[in-house]
């Protein structure tokens, strides 16, 4: 299993990113997808998640508003749109496969839930 994000840049605060991420190499129609990002010296934080098979998401409070997760399944791919974007917005975004079922919806905001993890996308908000 392979996730490869990318989109990630250098943006001034209010502006917009698509960040990008396609799964291969196995089959995720059960899966939950996330989003997470870490700053420097900071802890790996939760940011969005979605169910591939339903589209049903979730954001953490940090983001709402401002940023959507979504899916397009003949493509692989899931995407975060990120709007409005703070410098505490800044950190390296990771894409991860959750593919292990878990009726606790919470633990899908941590990161011991995913299986697979892609390598992280920059994105650095200047104010």
């Amino acid at each position: 299993v392979q996730l490869q994000a990318s989109g990630g840049g250098l943006v001034q605060a209010g502006g917009s990113l698509r960040l990008s991420c396609v799964a291969s190499g196995g089959t995720f129609s059960n899966s939950v997808m996330g989003w997470f990002r870490q700053a420097p010296g900071k802890g790996r934080e939760f940011v969005a998640h979605i169910r591939w098979a339903v589209g049903q998401m979730s954001c953490a409070d940090s983001v709402k508003g401002r940023f959507t997760i979504s899916r397009v399944n003949a493509r692989n791919t899931v995407y975060l749109q990120m709007n409005n974007l703070e410098p505490e917005d800044t950190a390296v975004y990771f894409c991860a496969a959750a593919t292990r079922y878990s009726s606790d919806e919470m633990s899908y905001t941590r990161t011991a839930q995913y299986d697979y993890w892609g390598q992280g996308t920059q994105v650095t908000v200047s104010s």
